[in-house]
């Protein structure tokens, strides 16, 4: 792998990140836990609904359907569920 590919690599999992920060702050915590206002959906729950969302987004409108950017959208909604499995993951060994 070249150098510029590591560092494009880079350079977009930290946009992603800071993304996802700034979005968690605009948002609250919504993600991972969710107000329950319109429904009673777990995080993982949740989250699997706007992945599947975004894919249907992606295949109807194409990666850059709405102006939007997709593809990023969809990286963070991954990292995002990753959290949530990890933290279930802790909860359940540390009982």
């Amino acid at each position: 792998m070249s150098l510029e590919t590591q560092r494009r690599i880079r350079e977009i999992g930290e946009n992603t990140i800071e993304m996802l920060i700034e979005k968690n702050q605009s948002y609250g915590d919504s993600a991972l836990n969710p107000l329950g206002i319109f429904g009673n959906k777990d995080a993982v729950t949740s989250l699997g609904a706007r992945i599947d969302d975004k894919l249907a987004r992606i295949r109807t409108l194409g990666f850059e359907g709405f102006g939007e950017d997709n593809v990023k959208d969809l990286i963070g909604y991954l990292i995002l569920l990753q959290v949530e499995l990890e933290k279930r993951k802790a909860s359940e060994i540390n009982g």
